[in-house]
């Protein structure tokens, strides 16, 4: 219900500090029922579908009102094929960098087992 709630206040455009002023209460305390983390009264939900005007069997429906829809324009599949091939061409870069850094580490292993070798003797 609460999700439905707040669906409802992004569908009318309404931001926290809105219905916090029609509910007559500070915006933390709307935030904070639309967390659930404050309880929501019967008097106080009735006067949020008055506000959202929306009816109140709208915020118990379990079936689900938002439907995407997307659409792919030929620029689209540009950016995609570029990111791809910045992506294609970052690997190498990537991989011949922590080649370097292993061999790094692997010297500087084999300097610090000598010191070792040398101290101990």
């Amino acid at each position: 219900m609460l999700e439905k709630i707040k669906d409802a206040r992004k569908e009318k455009g309404f931001s926290h500090e809105n219905m916090a002023f029609e509910l007559g209460i500070s915006q933390a305390a709307y935030s904070n029922i639309e967390k659930n983390s404050a309880k929501l009264t019967l008097e106080r939900f009735l006067k949020m579908t008055e506000i959202l005007e929306k009816p109140v069997y709208y915020f118990f429906e379990s079936t689900p009102n938002k439907v995407y829809n997307q659409t792919l324009y030929d620029s689209s599949y540009g950016h995609i094929e570029n990111m791809y091939q910045n992506s294609k061409d970052l690997l190498p870069q990537l991989t011949d960098n922590y080649e370097k850094t292993i061999q790094l580490l692997k010297d500087e292993v084999h300097f610090l087992r000598r010191q070792l070798e040398t101290a101990n003797k």
